[in-house]
């Protein structure tokens, strides 16, 4: 049951508030059926040939594309997906003119596909993907429909996903702009992430204000910093307030 006393007064800062930002990972998601990564469902506890962390990085995408695909196409694309409650709130209050950007961990697109517009998407989007030999861009529907199980442009090239795999760093400008946005924000929302996943869970503490929220299901390790901290599902929580 959440708590009425925690939801009121997110409630009442929400309303008082014109300069919010969300910052949000995978756990925004899981109300919409796509699995998170750490917890005990999620993809880094299943078994596969490799350890999914491996088949996710830099080097196992050129060294084997092939069993990389099998794997992104199983466990990181939800094309059936739609947005929940928590995505639906968040584009609500950007169009009432109280939220000014969600920076996401996510690549799923689904904020933007609830009405969101300013999203800063830190480690790339499936909706996104580039051929690797001329630049030609492609949506997800190059990946999903690839005749082969390696997808290939017009021209022959490899197209490889604009996501952020390991050993690859983070877009300057999206971490530029994000980091912009939280240290003005006069009210910084946390939902649906650990935390964990450096440089991105470096930007929280850039955040300068009084109205620090954390909505998480599970604790994180900057509960005891934050102003609020409701352990509850986001979906649930901004779903009640907005």
């Amino acid at each position: 049951m959440i708590n009425s006393e925690e939801v009121d007064r997110l409630r009442e800062w929400i309303k008082k508030s014109d300069n919010i930002v969300f910052f949000g990972g995978a756990g925004v998601s899981t109300e919409s059926n796509i699995p998170d990564f750490r917890s005990q469902d999620g993809i880094y506890n299943q078994k596969y040939k490799y350890p999914p962390e491996t088949i996710i990085s830099h080097s196992f995408f050129m060294q084997n594309t092939e069993e990389f695909y099998r794997f992104y196409r199983d466990r990181m694309v939800y094309k059936d997906a739609k947005p929940n409650a928590a995505h639906l709130a968040l584009a609500k209050l950007e169009k009432e003119g109280k939220l000014k950007a969600v920076v996401t961990q996510n690549i799923d697109g689904l904020h933007q596909m609830a009405g969101s517009k300013k999203v800063l998407e830190l480690h790339g989007s499936i909706m996104r993907n580039t051929c690797m030999k001329c630049g030609k861009k492609y949506g997800l529907d190059a990946i999903v429909n690839a005749k082969e199980i390696i997808p290939r442009c017009t021209c022959g090239g490899i197209i490889k996903p604009d996501v952020v795999l390991y050993e690859e760093g983070l877009d300057d400008r999206v971490m530029s702009e994000a980091l912009d946005y939280i240290a003005n924000a006069d009210m910084l929302i946390i939902g649906g992430t650990s935390l964990v996943v450096y440089p991105a869970a470096g930007l929280v503490q850039y955040y300068n204000g009084h109205k620090l929220v954390l909505i998480n299901k599970s604790e994180t390790s900057q509960d005891r910093n934050a102003d609020l901290v409701i352990h509850e599902k986001i979906g649930e929580v901004l779903g009640s307030v907005v």
